[in-house]
Parts: C-alpha cells; sequence; structure tokens
C-alpha cells in the first residue's frame, strides 16, 4: 500500500485555465429535443452546479476534443440532488424514462442510485471511492456488468492524510473525522482511519455531517471535544462547503485536513488526486460506449499520481510550522 500511495513530485506543471464552463441544467419538458441521431447523456449529479464549477469544464473539453460538440452530437440532461442523496435514485429513474444512452456519475452515492434505476444502459463513473470495495463493479480488470469509468482507494487516501497530521502535529493526540452516513464508502475509510490512528497512538472521534446547517453544531462539538485535528472525508456534501468548514476550523483554532480542494479552501493540508483530470479521461468512457464498446470490458481506472498541497497561509493563522521535509514534498503552497 505504501508503495502506491507514495508521494509525486511535479517536475513541470500546465496550468489549462477554462472559461465558461459553468453547469447549466436543462429544464424538463425543454421545446427542443434532440434528435435521434444526438447522443443522449444523462448526468447524474450529486451536489449542486457550482460545486463542480471547476472539473465539469474539463469533462466538457474532454468531450469537445473527442469531437462532441454540445448541442450538435450530444446533449446532457442534468440533476442536481443538491446534497440529498434520498433524490439520487429518482432522478436516476428519471434520466432512464428520458432514454439517456448513458448515465454519468460522479461521487460515490450517486452509482448505486444509477445501478438500481438500470441494468442495460451503460454507466460512467467520473469518479468514485473504492469501487470494488463498495460493490460497485466485481473487479477493476472485469468490471462486470453495465458501470465502468474511474475510482481511488479512499481509505488509503485518508491514511496518509492521517500521517502528515502526525509530522505537523507531533504531539497530537486526539482526531476527528467527518464523515457522511449516507455515503457508503465513508465506512470502510472510518474502518481502516480507526486502525491507523491506533497504531499512532491516536484517539479517533467519529462525526457525522449530511446537511450543510449541520457544521456549526457538529464543529462546535468536535472543539468541545479537545481534538488536536479534523480529518474530512471526501464525501460531496463535505466538498461542497469546504470553504465554510475551513472557516469555522479556523475559528476554533483545529486544523483541517482532506483532499486538494479542503486545503485550497482554507484548510491546512490536502492529499490527493487531481480530480479534473478524472473528469477529463470520463469522456473516453463515454466516446468508447457510443462507438459500441460494453462497460463490462472496459477496465476501471486508477489515478497512480497524487499531490501535496499546504495551506502555508493557514498555517501561520494557527501558529504551525510545517516541517522543511513536507514543505520539500509539496506540490503546491498557499501563501
Amino acid at each position: 500500500m505504501e508503495q502506491r500511495m507514495q508521494f509525486h513530485r511535479s517536475t513541470r506543471r500546465q496550468l489549462i485555465t477554462l472559461v465558461g464552463g459553468a453547469a447549466a441544467t436543462v429544464p424538463l419538458g425543454a421545446a427542443a429535443q434532440p434528435s435521434p441521431k444526438i447522443a443522449r447523456l444523462g448526468f447524474l449529479g450529486a451536489t449542486i452546479p457550482s460545486a463542480v464549477d471547476r472539473t465539469l469544464p474539463r469533462f466538457r473539453l474532454g468531450l469537445r476534443d473527442l469531437g462532441y460538440i454540445e448541442g450538435e452530437n450530444i446533449f446532457i440532461d442534468f440533476r442536481w440532488a443538491e446534497g440529498n442523496y434520498a433524490r439520487l435514485s429518482e432522478y436516476a429513474a428519471e434520466l432512464i424514462r428520458l432514454r439517456a444512452n448513458i448515465l454519468v456519475t460522479h461521487g460515490t452515492p450517486g452509482t448505486p442510485a444509477a445501478k438500481q434505476a438500470t441494468t442495460t444502459a451503460p454507466i460512467v463513473m467520473l469518479v468514485s471511492g473504492d469501487a470494488v470495495a463498495t460493490g460497485i463493479v466485481a473487479s477493476l480488470a472485469r468490471p462486470g456488468g453495465n458501470v465502468t469509468g474511474s475510482t481511488f482507494f479512499d481509505p488509503e487516501l485518508h491514511v496518509k492524510q492521517v500521517e502528515l497530521i502526525k509530522e505537523v502535529l507531533p504531539s497530537a493526540r486526539r482526531i476527528a473525522l467527518l464523515k457522511n452516513p449516507g455515503n457508503a464508502v465513508d465506512a470502510a475509510v472510518s474502518d481502516v482511519m480507526r486502525r491507523t490512528a491506533e497504531s499512532l497512538k491516536l484517539q479517533m472521534q467519529l462525526f457525522d455531517v449530511q446537511r450543510a446547517d449541520q457544521l456549526p453544531n457538529v464543529i462546535a462539538s468536535v472543539a468541545k471535544a479537545g481534538t488536536d485535528a479534523v480529518v474530512a472525508t471526501g464525501d460531496a456534501v463535505l466538498r461542497t462547503n469546504a470553504q465554510r468548514l475551513a472557516e469555522l476550523m479556523l475559528e476554533q483554532r483545529v486544523p483541517l485536513v482532506g483532499d486538494l480542494d479542503f486545503a485550497r479552501a482554507g484548510g491546512l493540508l490536502g492529499y490527493g488526486v487531481n480530480l479534473g483530470d478524472l473528469w477529463y479521461r470520463g469522456a473516453y468512457f463515454v466516446d468508447k460506449i457510443l462507438k459500441g464498446a460494453k462497460p463490462a470490458n472496459l477496465p476501471v481506472e486508477q489515478p497512480t499520481k497524487f499531490s501535496i498541497v499546504i495551506n502555508m497561509t493557514t498555517a501561520k493563522a494557527l501558529g504551525l510550522t510545517v516541517p522543511d521535509r513536507l514543505l520539500a514534498l509539496a506540490d503546491e503552497l498557499i501563501d
């Protein structure tokens, strides 16, 4: 596991600025319906449109690079659960009724909902946490069924995040995990992190968050428990509210660690994968399926590169000194 999770430091970066890629919701019963020759994608969003402002343009770019132009030869129906995962099954069934050629999902909760809605229509995961452990696919090499796309080992990412806490806060004794009980992968994360915490002589307490309005009370409870640092899972509800969460943690003077988005939103440390790359790659799966490939025969892919983001502004605000070794490994420093 440690070999798979080793740090990768970028030697060269290329920044691509995407203009005008905001998510748009297509209303039901729109007057202009796509012709039968136009491919129809049903996009099942677990969050709100603004939460994917950075990643959805990458998916659209991937489609354009493969020759698909929205409104000309491809059409996307969007449905947004806005963090209410109970809506996902309803929306997935609705997209199937609209005769979507492919269902496209992001985040772990959306894919099981899509699978429940159809066993025949292809499903492409733009990203999902540990698709094997959560039972979404039989294996990476031979997914079987009607699902393929990209996944990553979410529990192992969080193990590394806990280890980073010990590097920055060697005296830490108590950590908290913020998770969403409605997200299947978070259960696996909890189990793995608990074992890691014990090996590092850390006490770990779990705190559930299912809605944004719960955050102030939950964070107050976290601080009252004498927590030295908090790890947030990559759940869509938490990621959508990363900035608000980071603000609350800073008010309580407790470091926040999570994936890259949390550090960029004001958390202390981020460790994870580039989600934009996975969304861009999702267009490849869509293209293959539209050209006749079966999801069961398209191996599920997983990222091999991982990044560290350190928010130096937050470190200074918390009065923390980041070790030189960690600074040297960082792919991005925010100051």
